[in-house]
């Protein structure tokens, strides 16, 4: 399904008078409010080819109609939801769920739909049915050589064919760890992991990033070989410069201070990007913004800091993607919900008075800081969000003229009720 953008204006006019009415409010109650709405222009936020299918549990899955099949109707997909809000120009593959069968076909085709390819996600955490070995017990810190080696050759696979596509980084999540005490050197498994990632870290291309995420629990619950921020740093450290920390919100423990993390991640030049979500307990894959909005905000705050004391580029310095799992909504309403919570929560932290604060934290005045970030949390920014919009030819409101134009219906009546999204 394509989206015209006689519908998208049909729509803008409808809505314009009451939008632009906010907007005025709000301009005038936050300073530079060009410049955020610029940077909201500028913002893109990659979409995991993944999340465009119902997820589920390890209970079951209910999957919705309408999925996509194939690596192009996943690109269709995202190009759909760019179409509506602008923000979402990037899609990330994840191999071998989706290795194309024809490059140049697949990259116009992302062309067409203004669409460049984000990380190239490997995968080590499930056999595939060509696969010689099994990674049951792990693949990087696996102790059978044979095993690593395997793991390692996919690694490097996947930089091919993302060196074909024009990506210019590799993720790599590990679920490598273990289920109960004595059952991995904890020393060995490292060295393993580590050896490992120096020969994939080798085949990257000058110009790419390899991005090591880390996960503190699951699918393994006594150790995880990449538990947590400070394990990651240590590999990539190790690696070299083209080696950076990703940062998944819901791969902490409870309560873990995700904003002090990246504040110092980026200090050091090791943080490599984000896989954005929400959750209530642990890795939920909830939409981002749905549960803890200010704690998003807070993590935006530090990014903003941060990434302004190193001269960075906000869009194009870091990896911004949702990584979620759709379990009851549409996937794709999903989707613009979190682009939308995300965009809001940088709005926010890009209106914080910077040099207000900077004096209230070197005068002690704890009352006075803890003011101007709440005062910047509470002001609604959805009009200078939506105005990014309107300016970059976009929906003012994604969602309700994804509903109006009855997107998910459409998509069934072409791929049918009964499909499931590949990879799921």
């Amino acid at each position: 399904m394509l989206i015209g953008s006689n519908h998208i204006e049909s729509h803008n006019e409808d809505l314009l008078k009451k939008h632009q009415n906010k907007l005025v409010f709000t301009a005038s109650e936050i300073n530079d409010s060009e410049a955020i709405i610029q940077k909201l222009i500028d913002f893109q936020i990659a979409i995991p080819s993944w999340a465009l299918g119902t997820g589920g549990t390890r209970f079951g899955r209910f999957a919705g109609g309408g999925e996509p099949r194939s690596i192009e109707e996943k690109i269709e997909d995202v190009g759909l939801l760019h179409k509506l809000n602008n923000a979402s120009g990037a899609i990330s593959l994840h191999i071998p769920w989706d290795i194309p069968t024809n490059y140049n076909s697949i990259r116009e085709l992302a062309a067409q739909h203004g669409l460049k390819f984000d990380a190239m996600n490997s995968n080590t955490f499930q056999d595939q049915a060509d696969s010689a070995h099994s990674y049951r017990y792990g693949s990087l810190q696996n102790v059978n050589k044979a095993v690593r080696k395997q793991a390692i050759a996919h690694n490097i696979e996947v930089i091919q064919h993302g060196i074909e596509l024009g990506s210019e980084s590799l993720t790599i999540w590990l679920a490598d760890g273990s289920n109960f005490p004595g059952q991995l050197n904890f020393r060995k498994a490292y060295q393993n992991t580590l050896e490992s990632l120096e020969e994939i870290y080798d085949a990257l291309p000058s110009n790419w990033k390899l991005f090591l995420e880390y996960k503190c629990a699951e699918p393994n619950f006594y150790s995880t070989t990449v538990a947590d921020w400070g394990q990651s740093y240590s590999y990539v450290q190790k690696l070299g410069d083209k080696a950076k920390t990703l940062v998944d919100l819901g791969h902490h423990l409870p309560n873990a201070n995700i904003e002090q993390i990246v504040s110092i991640l980026l200090m050091d030049n090791k943080l490599g990007g984000f896989h954005f979500n929400d959750s209530k307990y642990g890795d939920d894959d909830l939409t981002a913004g749905a549960l803890k909005p200010y704690q998003l905000f807070l993590i935006f705050n530090e990014l903003v800091e941060g990434m302004d004391a190193r001269g960075m580029n906000h869009a194009k310095d870091l990896g911004w993607m949702i990584d979620a799992s759709h379990n009851i909504k549409d996937p794709l309403e999903d989707l613009l919900q979190s682009v939308e919570a995300i965009m809001i929560a940088y709005a926010q932290a890009l209106s914080v008075d910077r040099k207000a604060l900077e004096q209230a934290q070197e005068e002690n005045d704890v009352v006075k800081a803890q003011e101007i970030l709440q005062n910047a949390f509470r002001t609604d920014v959805r009009a200078l969000v939506a105005e990014a919009r309107l300016r970059s030819g976009a929906a003012l409101n994604p969602v309700a003229l994804y509903r109006s134009l009855q997107v998910r219906e459409n998509l069934i009546d072409e791929r049918g009720l009964k499909t499931m999204a590949t990879g799921l």
